[in-house]
Protein backbone atom coordinates (compact mmCIF):
# COMPACT_ATOMS: atom_id res chain seq x y z
CA UNK A 1 0.00 0.00 0.00
CA UNK A 2 1.42 3.12 -0.89
CA UNK A 3 1.72 6.27 1.82
CA UNK A 4 -0.98 8.92 1.03
CA UNK A 5 -0.38 12.39 1.91
CA UNK A 6 -3.51 14.91 2.49
CA UNK A 7 -2.77 18.28 2.09
CA UNK A 8 -5.41 20.86 3.27
CA UNK A 9 -5.28 23.57 1.06
CA UNK A 10 -7.00 27.29 2.12
CA UNK A 11 -10.18 27.63 0.67
CA UNK A 12 -9.70 30.47 -1.90
CA UNK A 13 -12.94 32.47 -1.18
CA UNK A 14 -11.43 32.86 2.46
CA UNK A 15 -8.80 35.28 2.63
CA UNK A 16 -6.89 35.74 5.70
CA UNK A 17 -7.95 37.87 8.54
CA UNK A 18 -5.06 39.69 9.95
CA UNK A 19 -3.92 38.76 13.62
CA UNK A 20 -4.70 40.57 16.95
CA UNK A 21 -1.29 41.05 17.36
CA UNK A 22 -0.91 42.94 13.99
CA UNK A 23 -3.98 45.03 14.94
CA UNK A 24 -2.75 45.85 18.49
CA UNK A 25 0.63 47.11 17.33
CA UNK A 26 -1.41 49.02 14.95
CA UNK A 27 -3.17 50.58 17.69
CA UNK A 28 -0.16 50.78 19.57
CA UNK A 29 1.19 53.21 17.04
CA UNK A 30 -1.58 55.31 16.27
CA UNK A 31 -1.89 55.98 19.77
CA UNK A 32 1.74 56.73 20.80
CA UNK A 33 1.88 58.67 17.92
CA UNK A 34 -1.33 61.15 18.49
CA UNK A 35 0.04 61.49 22.26
CA UNK A 36 3.40 62.65 21.08
CA UNK A 37 1.81 64.90 18.96
CA UNK A 38 -0.30 66.06 21.46
CA UNK A 39 2.68 66.52 23.87
CA UNK A 40 4.87 68.58 21.34
CA UNK A 41 1.88 70.86 20.39
CA UNK A 42 0.90 71.18 24.41
CA UNK A 43 4.88 72.18 24.76
CA UNK A 44 4.72 74.49 21.77
CA UNK A 45 1.19 76.32 23.11
CA UNK A 46 3.29 76.49 26.46
CA UNK A 47 5.78 78.66 25.10
CA UNK A 48 4.23 80.33 22.64
CA UNK A 49 3.37 84.35 23.86
CA UNK A 50 0.46 86.31 23.34
CA UNK A 51 -0.85 89.74 23.29
CA UNK A 52 -3.69 88.82 26.10
CA UNK A 53 -0.93 87.84 28.02
CA UNK A 54 -0.22 83.88 27.65
CA UNK A 55 3.10 82.51 28.99
CA UNK A 56 4.55 86.25 30.00
CA UNK A 57 6.31 87.21 33.21
CA UNK A 58 4.97 90.81 34.61
CA UNK A 59 7.93 93.57 34.49
CA UNK A 60 10.51 92.35 36.58
CA UNK A 61 10.64 96.48 37.40
CA UNK A 62 6.99 96.53 37.81
CA UNK A 63 5.79 94.06 39.66
CA UNK A 64 1.70 92.50 39.27
CA UNK A 65 -0.30 90.07 39.59
CA UNK A 66 -0.33 87.48 36.64
CA UNK A 67 -3.79 86.59 34.63
CA UNK A 68 -5.22 83.85 34.73
CA UNK A 69 -6.06 81.71 31.96
CA UNK A 70 -8.37 78.53 31.20
CA UNK A 71 -6.26 75.71 30.23
CA UNK A 72 -8.61 73.80 27.70
CA UNK A 73 -9.79 76.85 26.44
CA UNK A 74 -5.88 78.57 25.99
CA UNK A 75 -4.63 75.66 23.21
CA UNK A 76 -6.95 75.74 20.44
CA UNK A 77 -7.66 79.44 20.92
CA UNK A 78 -3.63 80.05 21.15
CA UNK A 79 -3.17 78.31 17.68
CA UNK A 80 -6.06 79.81 16.40
CA UNK A 81 -5.40 82.97 17.12
CA UNK A 82 -1.42 83.19 16.55
CA UNK A 83 -1.34 80.95 13.66
CA UNK A 84 -4.36 80.78 11.26
CA UNK A 85 -6.17 84.33 11.56
CA UNK A 86 -3.82 86.70 9.59
CA UNK A 87 -4.80 86.46 6.01
CA UNK A 88 -1.95 85.41 4.10
CA UNK A 89 -1.69 87.79 0.97
CA UNK A 90 0.10 90.77 1.65
CA UNK A 91 -1.15 94.22 2.47
CA UNK A 92 -3.09 96.00 -0.45
CA UNK A 93 -0.83 99.54 -0.97
CA UNK A 94 -2.60 102.18 -2.91
CA UNK A 95 -1.17 103.28 -6.37
CA UNK A 96 -1.92 106.92 -5.26
CA UNK A 97 -1.54 108.19 -1.63
CA UNK A 98 -3.63 111.20 -0.52
CA UNK A 99 -1.01 113.56 -1.09
CA UNK A 100 -0.49 112.81 -4.36
CA UNK A 101 -1.89 115.56 -6.79
CA UNK A 102 -2.79 112.55 -9.19
CA UNK A 103 -4.75 110.65 -6.84
CA UNK A 104 -8.30 112.14 -7.68
CA UNK A 105 -9.10 112.91 -3.58
CA UNK A 106 -10.11 115.91 -2.32
CA UNK A 107 -7.55 116.24 0.72
CA UNK A 108 -7.54 118.73 3.75
CA UNK A 109 -4.52 119.42 5.69
CA UNK A 110 -4.95 121.40 8.30
CA UNK A 111 -1.55 122.66 10.37
CA UNK A 112 -0.95 120.26 13.38
CA UNK A 113 -1.49 121.75 17.11
CA UNK A 114 1.25 123.40 18.60
CA UNK A 115 2.04 120.67 21.22
CA UNK A 116 3.69 118.45 18.13
CA UNK A 117 6.99 120.49 18.35
CA UNK A 118 7.59 118.15 21.15
CA UNK A 119 8.30 115.64 18.69
CA UNK A 120 11.35 116.75 17.46
CA UNK A 121 12.48 117.52 21.07
CA UNK A 122 12.02 114.36 22.11
CA UNK A 123 13.80 112.91 19.59
CA UNK A 124 17.10 115.54 19.91
CA UNK A 125 18.75 112.73 21.72
CA UNK A 126 19.67 110.87 18.65
CA UNK A 127 19.39 113.82 15.91
CA UNK A 128 23.12 113.44 15.62
CA UNK A 129 24.20 110.16 16.09
CA UNK A 130 20.85 108.50 14.49
CA UNK A 131 18.97 105.34 16.16
CA UNK A 132 21.67 102.34 15.51
CA UNK A 133 20.85 98.69 16.14
CA UNK A 134 23.09 98.64 19.16
CA UNK A 135 20.37 101.79 20.85
CA UNK A 136 17.45 99.37 19.94
CA UNK A 137 18.85 96.52 21.69
CA UNK A 138 19.74 98.73 24.46
CA UNK A 139 15.90 99.97 24.97
CA UNK A 140 14.91 96.08 24.97
CA UNK A 141 16.54 95.75 28.71
CA UNK A 142 13.29 97.76 29.54
CA UNK A 143 10.95 96.79 26.99
CA UNK A 144 8.07 94.83 27.77
CA UNK A 145 7.38 94.65 23.57
CA UNK A 146 8.45 95.35 20.48
CA UNK A 147 6.95 96.91 16.99
CA UNK A 148 7.89 96.24 13.83
CA UNK A 149 6.18 97.48 10.60
CA UNK A 150 7.27 96.41 7.52
CA UNK A 151 5.19 97.27 4.73
CA UNK A 152 2.35 97.95 6.02
CA UNK A 153 2.00 94.94 8.51
CA UNK A 154 2.50 94.99 12.00
CA UNK A 155 4.87 92.11 13.91
CA UNK A 156 5.27 92.04 18.03
CA UNK A 157 7.86 90.32 19.52
CA UNK A 158 6.49 89.64 23.30
CA UNK A 159 9.21 90.15 25.96
CA UNK A 160 6.73 90.83 29.22
CA UNK A 161 3.39 91.06 30.19
CA UNK A 162 1.56 94.44 30.75
CA UNK A 163 -1.15 94.72 33.31
CA UNK A 164 -4.98 94.36 32.41
CA UNK A 165 -4.90 94.90 28.85
CA UNK A 166 -2.84 98.06 28.25
CA UNK A 167 -0.85 95.93 25.10
CA UNK A 168 -3.74 94.77 23.45
CA UNK A 169 -5.17 98.03 22.94
CA UNK A 170 -1.71 99.38 22.24
CA UNK A 171 -1.10 97.37 19.75
CA UNK A 172 -4.74 98.05 18.50
CA UNK A 173 -4.44 101.41 18.04
CA UNK A 174 -0.70 101.04 16.12
CA UNK A 175 -3.14 98.61 13.48
CA UNK A 176 -6.13 101.54 13.33
CA UNK A 177 -3.07 104.00 12.34
CA UNK A 178 -2.24 101.57 9.07
CA UNK A 179 -5.91 101.21 8.30
CA UNK A 180 -6.54 105.12 8.42
CA UNK A 181 -3.03 106.05 6.53
CA UNK A 182 -2.35 102.52 4.11
CA UNK A 183 0.97 102.82 2.68
CA UNK A 184 2.18 105.85 4.30
CA UNK A 185 3.69 104.54 8.10
CA UNK A 186 7.31 104.02 6.92
CA UNK A 187 8.94 100.75 8.03
CA UNK A 188 10.31 101.10 11.92
CA UNK A 189 11.84 99.34 14.87
CA UNK A 190 10.41 100.76 18.03
CA UNK A 191 10.48 99.21 21.47
CA UNK A 192 7.69 99.76 24.34
CA UNK A 193 7.39 99.76 27.77
CA UNK A 194 3.65 99.93 28.92
CA UNK A 195 4.09 100.33 32.90
CA UNK A 196 3.94 103.74 34.15
CA UNK A 197 6.89 105.24 35.21
CA UNK A 198 9.79 106.94 32.46
CA UNK A 199 12.69 104.40 33.37
CA UNK A 200 15.73 106.08 31.24
CA UNK A 201 17.34 108.27 33.31
CA UNK A 202 19.28 111.88 31.79
CA UNK A 203 21.62 111.55 33.05
CA UNK A 204 22.61 107.85 33.60
CA UNK A 205 21.88 107.38 29.88
CA UNK A 206 22.97 110.11 27.90
CA UNK A 207 26.01 109.62 26.58
CA UNK A 208 24.15 106.52 24.69
CA UNK A 209 20.33 107.22 24.74
CA UNK A 210 17.81 103.92 24.14
CA UNK A 211 14.96 104.84 22.61
CA UNK A 212 11.71 103.72 24.69
CA UNK A 213 9.02 104.80 23.96
CA UNK A 214 6.07 104.69 26.94
CA UNK A 215 3.18 106.74 28.42
CA UNK A 216 4.50 109.55 29.78
CA UNK A 217 8.04 111.11 30.65
CA UNK A 218 9.34 114.22 32.21
CA UNK A 219 12.48 116.40 31.96
CA UNK A 220 14.53 114.02 33.94
CA UNK A 221 14.07 111.24 31.60
CA UNK A 222 14.78 110.18 27.76
CA UNK A 223 11.19 107.75 27.38
CA UNK A 224 9.51 108.74 24.26
CA UNK A 225 5.90 109.64 25.07
CA UNK A 226 2.92 108.13 23.11
CA UNK A 227 -0.42 107.98 22.99
CA UNK A 228 -2.04 105.43 25.72
CA UNK A 229 -3.85 102.52 25.23
CA UNK A 230 -6.94 104.18 26.65
CA UNK A 231 -8.00 106.55 23.59
CA UNK A 232 -9.35 103.09 22.31
CA UNK A 233 -10.57 102.21 25.57
CA UNK A 234 -10.40 100.64 28.60
CA UNK A 235 -12.11 97.82 29.09
CA UNK A 236 -11.31 97.32 32.99
CA UNK A 237 -13.15 100.64 34.29
CA UNK A 238 -15.90 100.76 31.43
CA UNK A 239 -14.41 103.20 29.53
CA UNK A 240 -15.07 103.67 26.08
CA UNK A 241 -13.30 105.09 22.92
CA UNK A 242 -12.00 108.73 23.50
CA UNK A 243 -14.70 110.55 21.02
CA UNK A 244 -17.56 108.64 22.37
CA UNK A 245 -16.30 109.30 26.24
CA UNK A 246 -15.71 112.84 25.45
CA UNK A 247 -19.45 113.70 23.54
CA UNK A 248 -21.07 112.66 26.17
CA UNK A 249 -19.10 114.07 28.79
CA UNK A 250 -19.15 117.42 27.26
CA UNK A 251 -23.03 116.80 26.84
CA UNK A 252 -23.08 116.04 30.79
CA UNK A 253 -21.23 119.50 31.37
CA UNK A 254 -24.62 121.30 29.99
CA UNK A 255 -26.78 120.04 32.38
CA UNK A 256 -25.70 122.63 34.44
CA UNK A 257 -25.40 126.41 33.98
CA UNK A 258 -21.59 127.84 35.84
CA UNK A 259 -23.95 129.34 38.39
CA UNK A 260 -25.79 126.27 39.00
CA UNK A 261 -22.73 124.08 39.52
CA UNK A 262 -22.12 123.29 42.94
CA UNK A 263 -19.41 125.96 44.25
CA UNK A 264 -16.72 123.78 45.22
CA UNK A 265 -14.01 121.66 43.69
CA UNK A 266 -14.37 117.78 42.78
CA UNK A 267 -11.97 114.85 42.95
CA UNK A 268 -12.82 110.99 42.82
CA UNK A 269 -10.56 108.40 42.14
CA UNK A 270 -8.58 105.49 43.68
CA UNK A 271 -5.83 106.67 46.30
CA UNK A 272 -4.41 103.09 47.02
CA UNK A 273 -2.13 103.25 44.10
CA UNK A 274 1.19 104.06 45.71
CA UNK A 275 0.27 107.85 45.38
CA UNK A 276 1.55 110.11 48.55
CA UNK A 277 -0.48 112.78 46.40
CA UNK A 278 -3.36 111.53 46.52
CA UNK A 279 -3.32 110.49 50.51
CA UNK A 280 -2.70 113.77 51.37
CA UNK A 281 -5.88 115.07 49.51
CA UNK A 282 -7.99 112.71 50.98
CA UNK A 283 -7.35 114.87 53.88
CA UNK A 284 -8.88 117.80 52.33
CA UNK A 285 -12.96 116.17 51.85
CA UNK A 286 -14.18 119.03 54.17
CA UNK A 287 -16.97 121.68 51.88
CA UNK A 288 -16.80 124.27 54.75
CA UNK A 289 -13.02 124.05 55.84
CA UNK A 290 -11.64 123.81 52.31
CA UNK A 291 -14.13 123.71 49.59
CA UNK A 292 -13.28 120.07 48.11
CA UNK A 293 -15.57 117.47 47.74
CA UNK A 294 -13.03 113.88 47.65
CA UNK A 295 -14.42 110.61 47.07
CA UNK A 296 -12.61 107.36 47.42
CA UNK A 297 -12.88 105.21 44.17
CA UNK A 298 -13.16 101.46 44.40
CA UNK A 299 -13.31 99.80 41.22
CA UNK A 300 -13.97 96.24 42.10
CA UNK A 301 -17.11 97.46 43.69
CA UNK A 302 -17.93 99.46 40.95
CA UNK A 303 -17.32 96.33 38.82
CA UNK A 304 -20.10 94.47 40.58
CA UNK A 305 -22.54 97.33 40.10
CA UNK A 306 -22.52 97.52 36.45
CA UNK A 307 -20.11 100.77 36.67
CA UNK A 308 -23.50 102.66 37.55
CA UNK A 309 -21.43 105.52 40.13
CA UNK A 310 -18.78 106.05 37.64
CA UNK A 311 -19.75 107.62 34.78
CA UNK A 312 -18.02 110.34 33.79
CA UNK A 313 -20.56 111.86 32.52
CA UNK A 314 -22.61 112.77 35.87
CA UNK A 315 -19.74 113.94 37.26
CA UNK A 316 -19.49 117.28 35.69
CA UNK A 317 -21.70 119.09 38.36
CA UNK A 318 -18.98 121.11 40.18
CA UNK A 319 -17.61 124.30 38.74
CA UNK A 320 -13.89 122.76 39.74
CA UNK A 321 -12.36 119.09 39.44
CA UNK A 322 -8.70 118.16 40.61
CA UNK A 323 -6.21 116.38 38.84
CA UNK A 324 -3.65 114.46 41.58
CA UNK A 325 -1.68 111.82 39.42
CA UNK A 326 -1.57 107.95 40.79
CA UNK A 327 1.40 105.77 40.83
CA UNK A 328 2.71 108.20 38.13
CA UNK A 329 0.81 110.11 35.45
CA UNK A 330 -2.56 109.36 34.71
CA UNK A 331 -5.53 109.02 31.70
CA UNK A 332 -7.68 110.53 33.79
CA UNK A 333 -6.53 114.00 32.97
CA UNK A 334 -8.24 114.16 29.65
CA UNK A 335 -11.37 113.07 31.28
CA UNK A 336 -11.68 115.75 33.91
CA UNK A 337 -11.08 118.53 31.78
CA UNK A 338 -13.55 117.68 29.05
CA UNK A 339 -15.88 118.92 31.57
CA UNK A 340 -15.88 122.24 31.15
CA UNK A 341 -14.93 122.73 35.15
CA UNK A 342 -11.84 124.82 35.91
CA UNK A 343 -9.72 121.97 36.30
CA UNK A 344 -7.08 122.32 39.32
CA UNK A 345 -3.76 120.35 38.24
CA UNK A 346 -1.64 119.54 41.12
CA UNK A 347 1.58 120.41 40.60
CA UNK A 348 2.22 117.11 37.95
CA UNK A 349 5.85 115.35 37.91
CA UNK A 350 5.32 113.76 34.77
CA UNK A 351 3.12 114.57 31.83
CA UNK A 352 1.96 112.57 28.11
CA UNK A 353 2.19 113.80 24.96
CA UNK A 354 -1.15 116.46 24.62
CA UNK A 355 -0.63 117.82 28.42
CA UNK A 356 2.41 119.74 27.38
CA UNK A 357 -0.15 121.88 25.66
CA UNK A 358 -1.63 123.14 28.89
CA UNK A 359 -0.87 126.48 30.26
CA UNK A 360 -1.49 127.84 33.83
CA UNK A 361 -4.66 130.12 34.34
CA UNK A 362 -5.56 129.62 30.79
CA UNK A 363 -6.89 126.68 30.55
CA UNK A 364 -5.95 125.22 33.95
CA UNK A 365 -5.41 126.32 37.35
CA UNK A 366 -1.89 125.36 39.00
CA UNK A 367 -2.30 123.90 42.68
CA UNK A 368 0.67 123.55 44.59
CA UNK A 369 1.27 120.17 46.28
CA UNK A 370 2.78 122.09 49.51
CA UNK A 371 -0.39 122.71 51.68
CA UNK A 372 -2.06 121.20 49.34
CA UNK A 373 -5.97 121.80 51.27
CA UNK A 374 -4.82 125.70 51.25
CA UNK A 375 -3.81 125.95 47.63
CA UNK A 376 -7.04 124.36 46.70
CA UNK A 377 -9.14 126.47 49.04
CA UNK A 378 -7.14 129.52 47.25
CA UNK A 379 -8.48 128.01 43.96
CA UNK A 380 -11.84 127.59 44.82
CA UNK A 381 -12.20 130.81 46.61
CA UNK A 382 -10.64 133.12 43.44
CA UNK A 383 -12.57 130.93 41.22
CA UNK A 384 -16.06 131.87 43.27
CA UNK A 385 -15.15 135.51 43.37
CA UNK A 386 -13.80 135.80 39.65
CA UNK A 387 -16.51 133.65 37.99
CA UNK A 388 -16.55 134.86 34.84
CA UNK A 389 -12.39 134.32 34.19
CA UNK A 390 -13.17 130.63 36.40
CA UNK A 391 -15.58 129.73 33.77
CA UNK A 392 -13.64 130.95 30.88
CA UNK A 393 -10.39 128.68 32.15
CA UNK A 394 -12.87 125.91 32.20
CA UNK A 395 -14.31 126.27 28.72
CA UNK A 396 -11.01 126.75 27.06
CA UNK A 397 -10.28 123.25 28.83
CA UNK A 398 -12.55 121.73 27.47
CA UNK A 399 -11.98 123.11 24.03
CA UNK A 400 -8.04 122.12 24.04
CA UNK A 401 -9.10 118.32 25.07
CA UNK A 402 -11.73 118.86 22.21
CA UNK A 403 -8.99 119.64 20.19
CA UNK A 404 -7.39 116.75 20.57
CA UNK A 405 -9.35 114.44 18.45
CA UNK A 406 -8.84 110.89 16.92
CA UNK A 407 -7.55 112.38 13.70
CA UNK A 408 -4.99 114.38 15.82
CA UNK A 409 -4.09 111.24 17.93
CA UNK A 410 -3.32 109.41 14.86
CA UNK A 411 -1.26 112.44 13.30
CA UNK A 412 0.90 112.93 16.36
CA UNK A 413 1.63 109.02 16.06
CA UNK A 414 2.11 108.67 12.49
CA UNK A 415 4.16 112.13 12.60
CA UNK A 416 6.34 110.39 15.69
CA UNK A 417 6.80 107.11 13.81
CA UNK A 418 8.02 108.28 10.58
CA UNK A 419 10.40 111.45 12.24
CA UNK A 420 11.69 108.33 14.49
CA UNK A 421 11.91 106.23 11.25
CA UNK A 422 14.13 108.99 9.43
CA UNK A 423 16.92 108.40 12.63
CA UNK A 424 17.13 104.82 11.81
CA UNK A 425 20.53 103.59 10.34
CA UNK A 426 19.43 100.29 9.66
CA UNK A 427 16.80 98.41 7.79
CA UNK A 428 14.03 97.15 10.04
CA UNK A 429 13.77 93.30 9.75
CA UNK A 430 11.41 90.96 11.56
CA UNK A 431 12.86 89.58 14.64
CA UNK A 432 12.54 85.31 14.27
CA UNK A 433 10.82 85.11 17.35
CA UNK A 434 8.20 87.80 16.26
CA UNK A 435 4.47 86.97 14.96
CA UNK A 436 2.06 89.16 12.68
CA UNK A 437 -0.60 90.83 14.57
CA UNK A 438 -4.04 92.24 12.31
CA UNK A 439 -7.09 93.00 13.37
CA UNK A 440 -8.22 89.36 13.07
CA UNK A 441 -5.54 87.30 15.43
CA UNK A 442 -5.80 90.51 18.10
CA UNK A 443 -9.57 90.46 18.12
CA UNK A 444 -9.72 86.77 18.26
CA UNK A 445 -7.58 87.03 21.89
CA UNK A 446 -10.27 89.66 23.03
CA UNK A 447 -12.42 88.94 25.62
CA UNK A 448 -16.24 89.84 24.63
CA UNK A 449 -15.79 93.94 26.15
CA UNK A 450 -12.69 94.22 24.53
CA UNK A 451 -14.29 92.82 21.82
CA UNK A 452 -16.81 95.18 21.75
CA UNK A 453 -14.98 98.34 22.79
CA UNK A 454 -11.70 97.73 20.11
CA UNK A 455 -14.87 97.21 17.33
CA UNK A 456 -16.00 100.35 18.18
CA UNK A 457 -12.41 102.10 17.67
CA UNK A 458 -11.54 100.92 14.01
CA UNK A 459 -10.70 103.51 12.22
CA UNK A 460 -11.03 103.98 8.22
CA UNK A 461 -8.32 104.93 5.58
CA UNK A 462 -8.81 108.67 5.53
CA UNK A 463 -9.32 111.04 2.21
CA UNK A 464 -7.03 113.76 4.00
CA UNK A 465 -3.47 113.88 4.85
CA UNK A 466 -1.72 113.94 8.33
CA UNK A 467 -1.65 117.39 9.69
CA UNK A 468 1.03 119.24 8.82
CA UNK A 469 3.79 118.92 11.39
CA UNK A 470 5.37 122.44 12.82
CA UNK A 471 9.00 122.72 12.45
CA UNK A 472 10.99 122.55 15.21
CA UNK A 473 11.62 125.70 17.13
CA UNK A 474 13.88 124.60 20.35
CA UNK A 475 13.30 128.26 21.43
CA UNK A 476 9.91 128.72 20.91
CA UNK A 477 9.57 125.60 23.46
CA UNK A 478 11.68 127.18 25.90
CA UNK A 479 10.45 130.53 26.03
CA UNK A 480 7.10 128.61 26.93
CA UNK A 481 8.55 126.98 29.51
CA UNK A 482 9.45 129.67 31.19
CA UNK A 483 6.52 131.70 30.34
CA UNK A 484 4.50 128.00 32.67
CA UNK A 485 6.84 128.32 35.17
CA UNK A 486 6.35 132.30 35.83
CA UNK A 487 2.56 132.37 35.71
CA UNK A 488 3.11 129.08 38.06
CA UNK A 489 5.04 131.16 40.54
CA UNK A 490 3.20 133.88 40.36
CA UNK A 491 -0.24 132.46 41.36
CA UNK A 492 2.32 131.28 44.46
CA UNK A 493 2.43 134.59 45.11
CA UNK A 494 -0.77 134.82 45.30
CA UNK A 495 -1.36 132.29 47.61
CA UNK A 496 1.35 133.33 49.56
CA UNK A 497 -0.07 136.59 49.80
CA UNK A 498 -3.66 135.86 51.17
CA UNK A 499 -2.06 133.28 53.65
CA UNK A 500 0.13 136.30 54.95
CA UNK A 501 -2.67 138.67 55.02
CA UNK A 502 -4.87 136.09 56.61
CA UNK A 503 -2.57 135.71 59.73
CA UNK A 504 -2.13 139.22 60.72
Amino acid sequence: MGLRLRIRLPHKSSPRTPSRLLLGVLALCFFSFTALLLYKVDDFIAQTKTLAGHNLQPTPWHIFPRKSFSTEATTYRTLQCSYFSCPRSSVPYPNTLPSDPGSGHRTHQPQCPDVFRWIHRDLEPWGKTGVTKAHVEKAKENAAFRVVILSGKLYVDLYYACVQSRMMFTVWGILQLLNKYPGMVPDVDMMFDCMDKPIINRTEHESFPAPLFRYCTNEAHLDIPFPDWSFWGWSETNLRPWEEEFRDIKKGSKRSSWDNKQPRAYWKGNPDVVSPIRMELMKCNHSRLWGAQIMRQNWAEEAKGGFEQSKLSNQCNHRYKIYAEGYAWSVSLKYIMSCGSMTLIISPEYEDFFSRGLLPKENYWPVSPTELCRSIKFAVDWGNANPSDAERIGKRGQGYMESISMNRVYDYMFHLITEYSKLQKFKPVKPSSAKEVCEGSLLCFAEQKERELLQKSRAVPSVDRPCKLPDADRDRLERLIQRKKQTIEDVRNMEMTKTERGSR
